[in-house]
């Protein structure tokens, strides 16, 4: 007989726990407990048992710990919330309007009263909420599922007994049968082997619709659906041969007005007493909200909230499948078709996105956004394309099995032609730029993380091209920037460490040839790399703010170094020290501050101290940005105009600026390193060294190479020089060790 149901007796949690692992659970932790309570006054109200809220309150301490362990946990794992769902209906949590009450409580109160204690973006702790969630619901449907599963099997049992019953004595287990078959929700049927369905109850009627439209006499073959497992009717087959006694799938059938339910339906063959196959019967549950909630939990989990274009989850789903099997995107991509191995990825980011947040608001960013996802969307028309959005202004398009290699280059150029129309918001046309990076491959060559990394360094490389364009990911150019990236990571250590060391190029007196002094030029030795030049990593410390406290530390071993040697000119003159400044140290606050403490700590007098500054970092410079410099200038430093004439600066503006010396630029002297020098650049270093001079400057020239291009310079009337021909930059104790050689090839 089928078990009657019955009121739930009153239950206790005083003495079993949760199995769910060994989160950590402290009752006096305020924070739990308040999460707790209120996840039990929002959940109470739906259980199937009487239980105070104040015991069930209790019970739902640890539960809340393993969400704040998995929430808080490196590397994030849902799979705890899973085993949470499960503990919630194990506790009673059955009724249909329970789960919605427990995602509710945890969407909206697990970040805020469980904090990550470790720095964490608001978006990633947002997004392992949201999968929380889907983890936590899919142990609840499943522990549900089965609950509802294990009803079944005793209807089934019940009904299975009721049969056997009927037929050993027909006229007293009729009545019984009866009673079980029409009065369980399950919906039962029964069928004779040729599949000709003779009864259902009212439960299964239901299922398919009106009472109008009647099963009985149907036949089981003209029921299929287009998303029939592939193995239904093959298991089907055996049953209603004798092959196997039992079978059960999920099946979906049409109801009467079109619509479908999905049934977990079981299927069992009764045999008559010889044994032969007589009849079939057939439970089944309806599990259509079921499904409905798993596909919208599944849509919310791999979708982005806020333009609807799959996310960051569902893009590397389907990109780990490309990179693995080469298969498609698509729902109709069984057979493998030319190409299938391939890949095309295009890496976009919108060009100064910043810029618009900051001045028109995070709100109108967004609706940018929106509106940009949807032009993007329109750009992947195939069945074997997919665009993603993988946070703010990111996005990525993928194509599987390409048809030609250059796929994902017309796909690229289709994204920015749809972006060049300015987007129309508040009043305002807002135009939208973007870089792309694109890589193009084979499957079963890179892992889903090196892809992205090539398209990612691609894409910065279309950004430092100008922008709105795209690039190819090139191998060379990504070795190149993995090189940087390890150089730049390694920087601060490498200054800890003591990696870095000076050079000293002198500094000659044209007038008579003697060292007047020497630029202090700064090396690098890499552990690896060995001996690095500025120019592989002064940017990178520029681009990081570690070049301050580089700046500072060669500032202060040069002006050591420079107090040791206790030289004096000839006119009487202090020995300088030539020391670069970068654009950050120029305005960073602290540099008189710091310049002043390097002299006083060394005992070197300010007028042994020369810094160069770049031309091009001086162009456009207000008061305000020049008043360091005069600081400085005012105690007696030397400031240095560093690589002249490349800036294309107003002559005039010289006037203005804090300097005593020009160094100018090689570009100007190459055509004097052998003779005839050229006349046009003898003419324009002429007329150079003619304003500095009326100026009261004094003018350096870089890069001399030959004794040739030192006579010319020497008597156009350059003051000093530094170069090759002299000597190339060394240790300090090699300083006044002049080769005269040249150095050039003419």
């Amino acid at each position: 007989m089928l078990p009657v149901k019955q009121t739930a007796s009153p239950v206790s949690y005083a003495a079993r726990e949760p199995a769910i692992g060994t989160a950590r659970c402290d009752l006096r932790d305020d924070r739990l407990r308040r999460f707790a309570a209120i996840w039990s006054r929002a959940v109470h109200p739906t259980l199937s048992a009487p239980v105070s809220r104040a015991e069930f309150e209790r019970h739902l301490v640890p539960l809340a710990a393993v969400l704040r362990d998995a929430l808080h946990a490196r590397p994030f794992d849902p799979r705890p919330a899973h085993d949470v769902g499960a503990a919630l209906v194990a506790a009673h949590c059955t009724e249909p309007e329970a789960l919605p009450q427990i995602l509710g409580v945890i969407d909206a109160y697990l970040v805020l009263y469980l904090p990550p204690g470790h720095p964490m973006p608001a978006e990633e702790s947002r997004a392992r909420c949201s999968r929380l969630q889907h983890a936590v619901a899919a142990g609840f449907a499943q522990a549900l599922a089965e609950h509802a599963r294990a009803e079944e099997e005793a209807a089934t049992k019940a009904a299975r007994a009721a049969l056997a019953e009927a037929e050993r004595a027909l006229h007293t287990s009729e009545a019984r049968f009866r009673a079980v078959f029409e009065d369980t929700s399950v919906g039962v049927g029964i069928a004779d082997v040729d599949g000709r369905i003779i009864d259902v109850n009212g439960a299964l009627q239901g299922m398919f619709g009106s009472p109008g439209r009647k099963v009985t006499g149907r036949n089981v073959g003209e029921l299929v659906h287009p998303d029939d497992a592939p193995e239904f009717w093959s298991l089907y087959r055996e049953l209603v041969r004798g092959d196997r006694d039992h079978y059960r799938v999920e099946k979906p059938y049409y109801r009467s007005d079109g619509s479908v339910v999905w049934t977990d339906m079981s299927v069992t063959l009764l045999r008559d007493a010889a044994g032969e196959p007589q009849y079939q019967l057939a439970l089944m549950e309806d599990i259509t909200e079921r499904r409905q909630l798993h596909a919208r939990l599944r849509y919310e989990a791999t979708h982005d909230p806020l333009t609807g274009l799959p996310n960051r989850t569902l893009f590397f789903e389907r990109l780990d499948q490309a990179l693995e099997t080469g298969a498609g995107t698509g729902p109709d991509t069984d057979s493998v078709e030319e190409g299938a191995g391939r890949f095309g990825l295009c890496y976009l980011d919108l060009d100064g996105f910043k810029a618009v947040n900051d001045s028109l608001g995070h709100a109108v960013g967004d609706r940018l956004l929106v509106a940009v996802a949807e032009r993007l969307r329109a750009c992947a028309t195939g069945p074997r394309e997919l665009v993603a959005r993988l946070g703010g202004d990111e996005f990525v398009a993928l194509i599987t099995g390409p048809s030609a290699p250059g796929e994902a280059t017309a796909l690229a150029r289709r994204m920015l032609a749809a972006l060049a129309e300015p987007v129309h918001l508040d009043g305002r046309d807002l135009s939208v730029r973007a870089s792309i990076g694109i890589v193009d491959g084979a499957a079963g060559e890179l892992g889903a993380a090196e892809v992205l990394r090539s398209a990612d360094i691609t894409m910065y490389r279309a950004k430092a091209a100008g922008g709105n364009r795209y690039e190819l990911a090139d191998a060379d150019s990504d070795a190149r920037a993995i090189a940087r990236h390890g150089l730049t990571n390694r920087l601060p250590a490498a200054l800890d460490n003591g990696e870095f060391f000076i050079e000293y190029q002198p500094l000659v007196r044209l007038e008579d040839g003697t060292v007047r002094g020497a630029e202090a030029l700064v090396r690098w030795l890499h552990p690896v790399h060995g001996v690095l030049g500025p120019d592989r990593f002064i940017p990178l410390a520029e681009s990081t703010g570690l070049i301050v406290p580089l700046g500072r530390w060669v500032l202060a071993e040069a002006a050591r170094q420079a107090r040791s040697w206790h030289t004096d000119g000839p006119d009487g003159t202090p020995f300088r020290v030539n020391v670069n400044l970068s654009p950050s140290q120029l305005r960073y606050p602290g540099l008189v501050a710091d310049t002043v403490a390097v002299l006083q700590d060394a005992g070197l007098d300010p007028s042994a101290l020369c810094l160069e500054v770049t031309e091009n970092a001086l162009i456009g410079a207000d008061e305000e940005e020049l008043r360091p410099l005069r600081q400085l200038a005012d105690l007696g430093v030397d400031i240095a105009l560093d690589d002249f004439g490349t800036g294309y600066s107003n002559l005039s503006y010289l006037r203005r600026l804090p300097v005593s010396t020009l160094k100018l630029d090689r570009s100007f002297t190459r055509g004097m390193q052998c003779a005839p020098a050229d006349p046009v650049d003898v003419k324009i270093v002429e007329g150079i060294v003619s304003l500095a001079h009326t100026l009261d400057l004094s003018v350096t020239v870089e890069g001399v190479e030959t004794g040739t291009q030192a006579d010319h310079l020497r008597l156009l009337g350059c003051d000093t020089a530094q170069g090759w021909y002299y000597a190339r930059p060394g240790p300090p104790d090699r300083l006044h060790t002049l080769s005269l050689a040249d150095a050039a090839s003419v």
